[in-house]
């Protein structure tokens, strides 16, 4: 659904201790995402127990950028919704679009501060 919170990333340096703890805590399971893996990136899948599909993912930064955990919305347009935020005085901290391993994402500040991200799911960005 398009304007809600569709996802959530962890990000660190230790991946293999992220899986061993949210593992351990709540059950989850972990796979390497594929299509990240064809362009050099190490992200993994994260599902629930009793869940159909992907709920979540986590990032293994290898040190490149902090450890952080943050919701994600899916939105229509990534580029559009960035756009949108710098009007509201937020601020885009990074955007990837037209990413051919993977949706178009951003990672965005709202006018407190706050780490969150939006991204397209493919069927909306077909559809827009």
């Amino acid at each position: 659904m398009i304007n809600t919170v569709a996802w959530f990333e962890i990000a660190t340096d230790d991946p293999q201790g992220a899986e061993k703890f949210y593992g351990e805590l709540f059950g989850w399971s972990f796979a390497v995402d594929e299509n990240a893996a064809k362009g050099g990136m190490d992200y993994r899948l994260i599902g629930y127990p009793g869940a159909e599909g992907f709920g979540g993912g986590l990032y293994a930064t290898g040190g490149a950028s902090p450890g952080h955990a943050i919701f994600s919305v899916a939105v229509a347009d990534t580029a559009a919704t960035c756009e949108r935020v710098e009007g509201l005085g937020g601020e885009v901290v990074f955007r990837l679009l037209g990413n051919s391993n993977g949706p178009d994402f951003a990672y965005l500040r709202d006018t407190a501060g706050n780490l969150f991200g939006v991204f397209t799911p493919p069927k909306a960005a077909a559809e827009a």
